[in-house]
């Protein structure tokens, strides 16, 4: 079968778009659809599209939203790598950068001036989210100079907001009652704080487990399995499947530190407030999802929480987050206290092509 589909960088992500006239609406026919199109089965996904890791296996179903409150909505998928399968628990912030310019391209949102905005709705969470798509001079751009940490290349700029982030997933900002949290992890009580807010997360401790939370990635690579532990223990916490390896998400924290990034470039304390490794699936997130950005950020603002304690900008609406790939700024605004109703990253999108998906024809799982 023949299946349209459209494939754009947003931020430090690759994400297949498709219009959902043009793919099935049952759940099952459609993740059958994902893992063939894709060769989700192969941990190498030779014979289809996706790119074999978890920032460049993912997928977005994409419509213009009838109802109020959102110009689009789209079902984000994390196409599995070596399981054959697609989790659909969570959302992703740079695949939502990517169909903002998308969506303004395909002239689902008209052009409004030199700033175009879109607002989305994540069906899979029911978050929503505001992007400010460059549009200079009335019209839709196929490159920009906006640069993001961990590429050098350069996209159209977006401007990207969650919108009343807190409680989206699990109905509270803290979903395990406290700001910090002691989980039984290996033989030994490590603190994290869990909790609600762009996606539930787990930011533990760095240096309860002895580590500084300026990893490299071989170091992380190494700790995958511990801190898969981590996760299943907090999403007990938290009232989450403990078996979900897309949620809660999972990281270190620890306070600046000297470091290289990813593409070899110096980082110093003086240069951002807070470091930060995150897992996406079960391997080391390249830099940052912008979800756990949103959950850094507003853990900042929680008085006695795990990146409160380590943060040099302890309790302010803008934050500096270290990752892998360099230092992503992030900014609160709006509501009070720790529950922001806005958080905003600077992301930029390019349209890399579209593309006519040739995918076998197979028998749909049972329901």
């Amino acid at each position: 079968m023949h299946v349209p589909a459209t494939l754009v960088r947003g931020g430090t992500s690759k994400c297949w778009l498709f219009d959902a006239a043009a793919v099935p609406t049952a759940s099952d026919a459609l993740e059958a659809l994902l893992v063939n199109a894709y060769g989700a089965a192969d941990p190498v996904q030779l014979d289809g599209v996706g790119g074999a890791t978890p920032t460049t296996s993912k997928a977005a179903v994409v419509r213009r939203c009838a109802g109020p409150g959102a110009d689009v909505e789209y079902l984000f998928g994390q196409v599995g790598i070596g399981t054959g399968r697609v989790e659909w628990g969570s959302n992703c912030g740079n695949c939502a950068t990517a169909i903002a310019l998308w969506s303004v391209a395909r002239g689902l949102v008209p052009v409004t001036g030199d700033l175009t905005t879109v607002v989305l709705r994540n069906t899979n969470t029911g978050a929503v989210l505001e992007a400010e798509v460059d549009t200079t001079g009335g019209r839709v751009h196929e490159f920009g100079t906006q640069t993001v940490p961990g590429t050098r290349a350069g996209g159209v700029a977006v401007g990207l907001t969650f919108l009343d982030p807190a409680g989206g997933g699990t109905g509270a900002l803290l979903p395990g009652g406290q700001v910090v949290e002691r989980l039984p992890v290996a033989g030994a009580e490590v603190r994290a704080t869990l909790l609600d807010a762009g996606a539930p997360a787990v930011l533990v401790a760095a240096a309860d487990l002895g580590r500084t939370g300026s990893e490299d990635t071989a170091r992380m690579r190494a700790d995958v399995e511990l801190l898969r532990a981590v996760r299943r223990a907090a999403a007990v916490r938290m009232g989450l499947p403990a078996d979900d390896d897309a949620v809660p998400k999972v990281g270190l924290v620890g306070p600046p530190a000297a470091a290289r990034t990813s593409l070899g470039e110096r980082v110093t304390p003086a240069d951002h407030d807070v470091s930060v490794r995150m897992l996406s699936m079960n391997a080391p997130h390249p830099a940052i999802g912008l979800t756990s950005a949103v959950a850094v950020a507003t853990a900042n603002l929680i008085a006695g929480s795990v990146v409160h304690e380590s943060s040099a900008a302890a309790g302010a609406a803008a934050v500096r987050i270290a990752t892998p790939a360099g230092v992503v700024p992030v900014r609160c605004s709006g509501g009070a206290g720790a529950a922001p109703t806005r958080v905003t990253v600077r992301r930029a999108a390019r349209i890399l092509c579209e593309a006519d998906l040739l995918v076998p024809e197979i028998a749909c799982p049972a329901s």
